[in-house]
């Protein structure tokens, strides 16, 4: 279950400075060692020494590959024509596809690491399917998904070809095509198709908003906001990457004064390639 039911009033204000959160390191967190200061506004939780330690030994930057344990393939499907391959390790379940908010996902395969990378490149060369798809792109495509049973034959129709394909590598168990479905799970019927975008937390600025429905780290909220009937505002989207490193405290006052900017409407486009942690709603090592 969701700590944060829809329907959950949230009322909490940044203070002081955003601070880097260290990393994991040896089954351990360490702290920063420089204590750095990051950007309030950025979704990045790691200053860049952190982040570049983590990376040295990461599965993401391609640093791990004598990693022994078995991961999984999978087909992520975000909106009609959105659909991704990527892989994770098979221990860690369906985690990784509902961290980056897929609607629905299917396996393609399970088996060691180099097999499932070599399965992942080669999704990428002969179909053109990509590893990865930007924050925006995601966002406009939940404005306006198909019914369940076209995203399902969506699905259906590229593990097909996948399955079809030449070079599939002979570790790579395959396994048969079955569609998990997260409308339920995100509460993507409750999402409007003009949500608005929240912009980053500074210094002293509150959000006060009611929640609406989650999607990996999107949070969508129904705002109260200064000038609206009763306190009452339009439901706007947060990254709740970009809360990591602040002092969170109650609100003081009874309205959100973060700005909040038109949100992305129509298709999504947009398409992000490479496994460059510093881009858009890049992947963050979550394997």
């Amino acid at each position: 279950m969701s700590p944060l039911p829809a329907g959950k009033v949230l009322a909490f204000a940044a203070r002081g400075e955003r601070r880097c959160l260290g990393v994991r390191r040896g089954g351990r967190w360490t702290a920063c060692p420089y204590a750095a200061v990051l950007d309030g506004a950025g979704a990045k939780d790691r200053c860049a020494s952190c982040d570049r330690l983590d990376r040295s030994r990461s599965v993401a930057a391609d640093t791990m590959a004598d990693d022994p344990r078995p991961y999984g393939v999978y087909l992520a499907y975000f909106g009609p024509g959105l659909l991704k391959v990527g892989i994770t390790a098979a221990e860690r379940g369906p985690a990784r596809l509902v961290e980056q908010g897929a609607v629905a996902y299917a396996w393609l395969g399970r088996g060691p690491l180099m097999a499932a990378r070599r399965a992942e490149a080669l999704l990428g060369s002969a179909l053109a399917v990509p590893d990865r798809f930007g924050k925006a792109a995601k966002r406009a495509a939940r404005a306006a998904l198909p019914p369940v049973a076209d995203r399902i034959a969506e699905l259906s129709r590229l593990h097909g070809r996948a399955r079809e394909l030449t070079g599939w590598p002979e570790t790579l168990e395959p396994a048969e095509f079955s569609c998990v479905d997260h409308t339920e799970l995100f509460g993507l019927d409750r999402i409007p198709a003009a949500a608005g975008e929240l912009g980053g937390l500074t210094a002293g600025a509150e959000i006060v908003g009611e929640v609406v429905a989650g999607v990996g780290a999107d949070l969508y909220l129904r705002l109260r906001q200064a000038g609206a009937p009763s306190g009452g505002g339009g439901t706007a989207v947060l990254d709740a990457r970009g809360l990591s490193g602040w002092v969170l405290e109650a609100a003081s006052g009874p309205v959100t004064t973060v700005p909040v900017r038109e949100g992305a409407r129509g298709a999504a486009g947009g398409r992000a390639a490479g496994r460059t942690s510093g881009q858009e709603g890049g992947q963050e090592g979550l394997f």
